[in-house]
């Protein structure tokens, strides 16, 4: 596998192969792409989509990006926290993105901090690092379960066909 640097996402984006909706060139980074906030699902269920959310010591929530992720049959991704947060006592329980892949993410995280934390709505949160497959997957994600292709907002379960 290999890292794409910023000029072959763009490259990549340009040709149709890959697609991030909502882009902002100031989430390019030299090796990945900064998802941003579009909502915020705290502990008791209640889902924010402006302002801040004041996040409690101790407590588990769910955010969902603003883009829009249009992965290739030979490009994957992996999601890490950005530093920001972690100085700040958040903890995020991410997995990779599978080639094929279409929807926004719904990403877990966790503040493990003795503080409140405050997060806005459209900052930026984890980096998405693409990487290059040697070849296309025989069977994309949207051939396998496809359990989340095409999902809208913070999502729990499965999409529903």
């Amino acid at each position: 596998m290999c890292v794409l640097p910023d000029h072959l996402i763009l490259s990549k984006m340009e040709d149709g192969s890959l697609g991030i909706e909502e882009f902002h060139e100031g989430s390019l980074t030299p090796n990945g792409y900064d998802l941003r906030i579009a909502e915020i699902r705290d502990a008791n269920g209640k889902i924010s989509t402006d302002g801040e959310v004041i996040i409690p010591p101790g407590s588990m929530f769910y955010v969902s990006t603003v883009e829009t992720v249009r992965l290739p049959d030979d490009v994957c991704a992996q999601l890490w926290l950005r530093t920001t947060w972690i100085r700040r006592g958040i903890l995020g329980a991410f997995g990779k993105i599978d080639a094929g892949f279409n929807g926004t993410l719904t990403l877990g995280a966790f503040n493990a901090s003795q503080n409140p934390v405050a997060i806005p709505i459209g900052e930026r949160f984890c980096q998405m690092v693409l990487e290059s497959l040697h070849s296309s997957a025989t069977r994309p994600y949207s051939a396998r379960s496809g359990n989340y292709q095409g999902q809208k907002g913070v999502t729990l379960e499965p999409v529903r066909r």
